[in-house]
């Protein structure tokens, strides 16, 4: 679990599928006259590695290839793509469903019975990258408790960072309603008076 995941209350259980969404950030918007600086977490091996690490998701020494890279990035986009779609459409977005099924494949789970807790899933491969089948065990159990339709991404086009909706109706479109809500509704209420002036 990280600060991010800490301080918006994303639950333990999604906490790493929240935290790996975001290691892509591509908001663009000015904030108290800051450009807001663009960036991805998962640049290379080496920080892809270090993301892990810092998750407990990988031995020490283990090493990531460049094509162990390209297919977590693959990952991430397709969780992305997902998270995308409203809750309600995820399962009819033949390009979003296929693009996560596309990702998932290379990182397979087995269930295991243990004695002390109960039946779990756990990676089936045995590679460094294989650790990264803990989120996607996140996000299978997450489409199980329904938890994963309170996962969306922020409906503003500048912003697009995941964000775990706690509003009791699980309606909320924007990751912060202050600052990514107000500054859509502000923009429409503009072109709106544009338009009819």
């Amino acid at each position: 679990m990280s600060k991010q995941s800490r301080k918006f209350k994303v639950p333990d259980q999604l906490a790493n599928l929240y935290d790996f969404a975001n290691t892509l950030d591509v908001r663009r918007f000015t904030h108290h006259g800051v450009r807001h600086v663009q960036g991805d977490e998962l640049k290379g091996p080496r920080e892809l590695g270090a993301w892990m690490s810092q998750r407990g998701l990988l031995f020490t020494g283990a090493k990531i290839t460049p094509a162990m890279l390209q297919s977590a990035l693959q990952l991430r986009t397709g969780i992305r793509s997902y998270l995308q779609c409203d809750p309600v459409g995820r399962r009819k977005s033949n390009d979003a469903v296929r693009s996560l099924n596309r990702a998932l494949r290379l990182f397979p789970l087995l269930a295991e019975a243990s004695s002390d807790r109960g039946v779990a899933l756990r990676p089936a491969g045995g590679d460094a990258l294989a650790a990264l089948s803990a989120v996607v065990a996140e996000l299978y159990n997450g489409f199980l408790t329904g938890t994963l339709d309170r996962l969306k991404m922020c409906a503003a086009e500048e912003c697009r960072r995941v964000f775990f909706d706690r509003s009791k109706p699980a309606t909320r479109r924007w990751c912060m309603s202050a600052l990514c809500g107000n500054r859509t509704k502000t923009r429409t209420y503009r072109e709106r008076h544009r338009s009819a002036g």
